[in-house]
């Protein structure tokens, strides 16, 4: 592979935010890695990274142990466990649009572990970021929509819980 120059980064977040908004994840993706090799502590790039991966849920469930780790690689503990239940969301709708057997069971386990790491990092979260909240409130509405119940067995572990 050919390296990005370090003077390039920020031009290429730029087009990786631009590809994921045109629906194209696989080309903000393979920026965002270029940016890691460059830089692998960069942020910005991280975040992306790991919504680039869960943009490809819906044609590729396989991505999502994948987003889940980078996420739970994140450094910053509120946004460590707020894209740890985006991870989680997007999962549990990807499941539902997907469909087959068992999806709406998935859809139930994926939408409530994305609430409870919405509630962990709700309760870390910077002043004035309500952004877990909504999040929260979303997945709620979901369940509540489709008359999911609980689950008998939540108790076990979560489909991807990293903490």
């Amino acid at each position: 592979m050919k390296q990005l120059t370090v003077e390039g980064i920020e031009r290429a977040m730029q087009k990786a935010e631009r590809y994921r908004l045109l629906g194209e994840p696989c080309e903000a993706e393979s920026i965002c890695m270029d940016v890691l090799q460059v830089d692998p502590d960069h942020h910005h790039a991280r975040v992306t990274l790991v919504l680039a991966l869960t943009d490809q849920f819906r044609r590729d469930l396989s991505r999502v142990a994948e987003a889940a780790k980078m996420a739970g690689n994140l450094k910053d503990e509120y946004e460590r466990l707020y894209y740890s239940g985006v991870v989680a969301e997007r999962h549990g709708k990807a499941q539902l649009e997907v469909g087959g057997p068992s999806s709406n069971d998935y859809a139930n386990r994926a939408l409530r572990e994305a609430m409870e790491w919405y509630g962990r990092a709700e309760a870390v979260r910077p002043p004035g970021d309500d952004n877990a909240i909504l999040r929260w409130n979303t997945c709620a509405r979901a369940i509540s929509r489709r008359g999911f119940q609980e689950p008998r067995d939540m108790a076990r572990p979560a489909l991807f819980m990293t903490e």
